[in-house]
């Protein structure tokens, strides 16, 4: 049977699409639940005239979802695993996990929108697709980094300094090192002139 949902539904479509749907589903389900409507020849200008409404609503709808796709591909996420030789960890980072750090810094996506074939399992930066809704998608950036994991030492906080443009800080010169000879003025001669000089 064909019908008009009223209703955004992953599955099937969003507000205002006709689609062709099983008899039983349509008449059991989705017609009782009012999520969608029949399309008949009789109705067909009730049809149009709910179907342009609704796509007027779901307009406001979309540029919502467009603003919290916006806001999804800044966020930025870093676990800390144990891990082993060529990086590979004692564990994984799953879907859950990622669920649970989104949710700490206030956004609430269900698990199922996460779109993560598999559990990570490799330390590295990832980039996890979002669904937000039907073909809409956001892309948040993950990081595994080794637990553990010593700071950077001062050489490579320098280096590190100089292909950012940050700048680097500055350590205090050591006395006696790389510094300024002190300018001594030569003590007066307290030695008594001797005979030959006063004889010249």
């Amino acid at each position: 049977m064909k019908i008009m949902l009223r209703e955004n539904m992953e599955s099937l479509g969003k507000k205002g699409d006709i689609i062709t749907v099983a008899q039983g589903y349509g008449r059991n389900y989705l017609l009782p639940k009012k999520m969608a409507i029949e399309v008949t020849p009789t109705n067909w200008k009730l049809i149009e005239i709910e179907q342009r409404a609704l796509k007027k609503g779901l307009e406001k709808e979309m540029s919502s979802y467009q603003e919290q796709v916006d806001k999804l591909n800044l966020v930025r996420l870093s676990f800390s695993r144990k891990a082993g030789e060529k990086d590979a960890l004692f564990g994984s980072v799953t879907a859950t996990d990622i669920k649970e750090a989104m949710d700490q810094q206030g956004y609430d996506i269900e698990k199922k929108k996460i779109l993560l074939t598999e559990p990570i399992k490799r330390l590295g930066n990832y980039t996890i697709s979002i669904k937000v809704f039907h073909e809409q998608r956001a892309e948040i950036q993950v990081e595994v980094i080794k637990e553990g994991e010593p700071e950077e030492v001062p050489a490579a906080k320098a280096m590190r300094a100089e292909t950012t443009g940050e700048a680097a800080p500055e350590e205090a010169p050591e006395i006696g090192k790389d510094t300024d000879p002190v300018e001594t003025k030569p003590k007066p001669d307290d030695e008594t002139e001797t005979p030959s000089s006063m004889e010249e």
